[in-house]
């Protein structure tokens, strides 16, 4: 998936016989997921024209242009919806990214010797994470924070880890040798 299209939510179930789906949004408000025009699959082979209709729990329930019963609507589960990068707005603060910025951007160290690269972003409610890919091939979870993550230079592509987070990884690898 290249640059040009940002993923703003993701198909997680179905809501009654009429087609309707239940969404997980990762719009800051969840219901702008319909402001941002037409959205497709991650492969661009389909498009979908939605609509907002509700809430179910902490899920948005949304209608789809063209899914008219349960049954097509299942098959659209795990579905993720990726809007057009030109249609969000720009991002006037320097403390605040697009996750797609933030995937393939190299981890530093203090020293700035390459350790590894980010390869998934996550909020479960407790804060923002990172996955990062150490260069011994190991995943590794990060807290995103600036005590953790004092900088982020997405022009020269790359996070500087602090001391803080490399005791956090050194920790990790200790105890996964017990």
């Amino acid at each position: 998936m290249d640059n040009t299209k940002v993923c703003l939510g993701k198909i997680v179930g179905v809501h009654g016989i009429k087609g309707e789906v239940k969404i997980k949004s990762y719009t800051a408000i969840d219901k702008d997921i319909a402001a941002y025009g037409e959205l497709t699959d991650k492969k661009q082979t389909q498009a979908f024209s939605i609509k907002v209709t509700g809430h179910s729990k902490d899920l948005l329930r949304i209608k789809i242009k063209g899914v008219d019963d349960r049954t097509k609507a299942e098959t659209l589960i795990g579905t993720e919806l990726y809007a057009e990068r030109t249609a969000l707005p720009e991002l006037n603060t320097e403390d605040v990214f697009y996750e797609t910025d933030l995937i393939g951007l190299k981890v530093l160290d203090e020293e700035k010797n390459e350790i590894a690269k980010i390869i998934g972003f996550y909020n479960f409610g407790a804060g923002e994470i990172l996955e990062i890919k150490l260069k011994n091939g190991r995943a590794e979870m990060l807290p995103f924070n600036k005590s953790y993550v004092p900088e982020v230079n997405l022009d020269a592509g790359y996070i500087i880890v602090a001391s803080a987070g490399m005791v956090f990884l050194e920790d990790k690898e200790d105890a996964l040798k017990c």
